[in-house]
């Protein structure tokens, strides 16, 4: 039966909005829904509402950058994910697949172990992802006796391994009363420190990301067929799986870069959208990078308030991603495509 494409818009975008005022609202602080809506009409209409002092310095200093952070990172994972499951006919492909997060990571503990600013470690990381991809890229496309897709994992993988000997080995060699507590902190994932700079340098790069899969996204649609039929349609597969390939490794590094690894989003997420307006990419895209923003906002306002001490947000999406794909996988009435 086809699904209408608007519900699923309206869920995804609904949820997103009750998620977010809840963001703003719970925590050690915690803000009534009034403040909230005087402190938002002071702010864009210029209305004179009394709030207290500190609920403004709450909302703009401290949980307005890191819910930003949230539905950047979120649904830059969720639309990268769905860029590569849709291009590797697999729904077991995660945002990872070719080595970027095991670049990015990395990056991230050279610039630690090296004792960089911040700055130069999300950078590095940056640049570890795209190197790691164009790597892998440059391998996969050497081999002419497979498969091209299956090149591509096969090297993802080899290469993946190896980063992480190379971060393993860092670890070991790191001081473990400074180093050592960072690198697993990074490689953890967070989006406590996250600041108004982390969000101005990811941004651009998410967006430039984004663009190509828009522009594309009638033809992402023909990387579902066999090679054969898609160049019989006139289309032009190695330049189009290079272009998802480019754009989804951007968006991917620029999430990684600033919160670290967090796992779960790029795999779960477009199992969820595809499920509410099937596997149609025109379709599938915003509602997988809706509800991949809405996940993780979720998932990371849980960490901030279940417990005293913050809970790192990838042992939270693992914790409820695996039971709730468990659940796709078992109650599968139809493929994936």
């Amino acid at each position: 039966m086809k699904r209408g494409a608007l519900p699923a818009y309206l869920l995804a975008l609904g949820a997103l909005a009750l998620l977010t005022l809840l963001a703003f609202g719970v925590g050690r602080y915690p803000l009534p829904p009034a403040d909230l809506l005087a402190l938002a009409a002071n702010k864009l209409f210029g209305a004179s509402y009394a709030i207290p002092p500190t609920a403004e310095t709450v909302v703009l200093q401290v949980r307005g950058p890191r819910i930003l952070a949230a539905l950047l990172v979120g649904a830059a994972l969720a639309g990268s994910g769905t860029a590569y499951q849709g291009m590797f006919r697999n729904p077991l492909v995660s945002p990872d697949i070719l080595g970027v997060s095991a670049g990015a990571a990395l990056g991230a503990v050279l610039g630690i172990f090296t004792s960089q600013s911040a700055l130069v470690i999300q950078l590095a990381a940056f640049a570890g992802g795209l190197a790691a991809v164009g790597l892998v890229y440059f391998v996969g496309s050497r081999v002419r006796r497979y498969d091209p897709i299956l090149s591509l994992i096969l090297a993802g993988i080899v290469l993946g391994t190896l980063l992480g000997a190379f971060i393993a080995l860092i670890k070991y060699l790191a001081d473990p009363y400074n180093q050592l507590p960072a690198i697993t902190y990074w490689l953890l994932g967070s989006l406590a420190a996250i600041s108004p700079g982390d969000l101005a340098l990811a941004a651009p790069f998410a967006l430039a990301g984004l663009v190509p899969l828009f522009l594309l996204r009638w033809r992402i649609n023909l990387l579902s067929l066999a090679d054969d039929e898609a160049r019989s349609l006139g289309v032009s597969l190695g330049r189009l799986r290079l272009a998802v390939v480019c754009a989804a490794t951007l968006m991917t590094a620029a999430a990684v870069a600033i919160s670290g690894i967090i796992g779960w989003v790029g795999l779960l997420i477009p199992h969820a959208a595809r499920m509410l307006v099937g596997p149609e990419f025109s379709r599938l895209l915003p509602v997988a990078m809706a509800l991949g923003a809405a996940f993780l906002l979720a998932v990371d306002t849980l960490c901030r308030t279940i417990a005293p001490i913050e809970v790192p947000p990838g042992v939270l999406t693992a914790l409820i991603g695996t039971p709730f794909f468990l659940w796709i996988f078992v109650g599968a009435r139809r493929a994936w495509q």
